[in-house]
């Protein structure tokens, strides 16, 4: 199993603090409600992605501050030489479907990851809520590891699934999802995240392939935040927020989302946990 940049993790996966969002106070808590809608290219596959970020969690994260954090996974503990790790599970979880969360569940999910297949990893389930990974080599950076989105958490294990059957443990449950096309999921009520993620009531994505037609839609307020890269002259300057900048420009969201300054280094919107993260001003 390869070693992991943590700097790079932290830059795609954290998204920077919850409370720094532009152009506002850091008194302006996150607020609940309102509809997040996303215009993504279909190049690259962004709408799976940010959707599988909202529909399915991880054994860990990294958190809006940067740090590594339990998601599913309660706590973790490793041998003295980082190849040995041992996972327990929590037990107050269930999936959308209302089935409970159990470590069979993580450690087929696990098995059908790249974890397994890629690093000849072995995975053995302990007790209903607890399991361990056995590495081929040493990495004391396997927890920083599972906290990225290739490593969903699904029932029974099913993580490649079409997303119209996703069943997962993350804070939006999905509505429709037509591949290629778009994507709606509404707030889990009552999810163990409730109060920490999971801002907006209701997650819309739709596939615009030209980039001049996404810049018009936000323009217009029929989308909240657009996937714009290298948007030269298609949005005029002044009345939305530019990540990372207005001169070079990879998305543009309303004066009225919460948008953390930093979304990820590697391409727009490459942080799977918008959906959750983000909220309405």
């Amino acid at each position: 199993m390869t070693r992991i940049d943590r700097r790079a993790l932290f830059t795609s996966g954290a998204a920077a603090a919850l409370l720094a969002a532009t152009g506002a106070a850091l008194a302006d808590a996150p607020r609940s409600g309102g509809t997040l809608r996303l215009a993504v290219p279909r190049d690259g596959d962004l709408m799976d992605h940010v959707a599988r970020g909202a529909v399915f969690d991880t054994l860990t994260e990294i958190g809006p501050d940067g740090s590594l954090r339990p998601e599913l996974a309660t706590r973790w503990s490793s041998s003295p030489d980082a190849r040995i790790w041992r996972f327990d599970i929590r037990s107050d979880v269930t999936f959308h479907s209302g089935a409970q969360l159990h470590a069979q569940d993580v450690a087929a999910s696990l098995r059908n990851s790249v974890i397994e297949a890629d690093h000849g990893a072995q995975i053995e389930v302990l007790s209903q809520d607890s399991i361990q990974i056995a590495l081929g080599a040493s990495n004391p950076h396997l927890p920083y590891l599972l906290a990225d989105g290739r490593f969903s958490i699904a029932a029974g294990g099913e993580v490649s699934c079409d997303l119209s059957v996703a069943d997962g443990t993350g804070c939006y449950r999905v509505d429709r999802a037509r591949a290629g096309r778009d994507f709606r999921a509404t707030r889990v009520t009552d999810h163990y995240k409730s109060g920490q993620a999971g801002w907006v009531d209701t997650v819309e994505l739709i596939v615009i392939p030209d980039a001049g037609v996404r810049a018009e839609a936000l323009r217009e307020g029929y989308v909240d935040v657009a996937a714009l890269p290298a948007p030269d002259g298609l949005l005029s300057h002044g009345s939305f927020h530019y990540h990372p900048s207005a001169s070079d420009m990879a998305l543009a969201a309303r004066r009225d989302v919460g948008l953390p300054r930093r979304i990820g280094a590697r391409s727009a919107l490459d942080d799977g946990r918008i959906a959750e993260r983000w909220w309405r001003v």
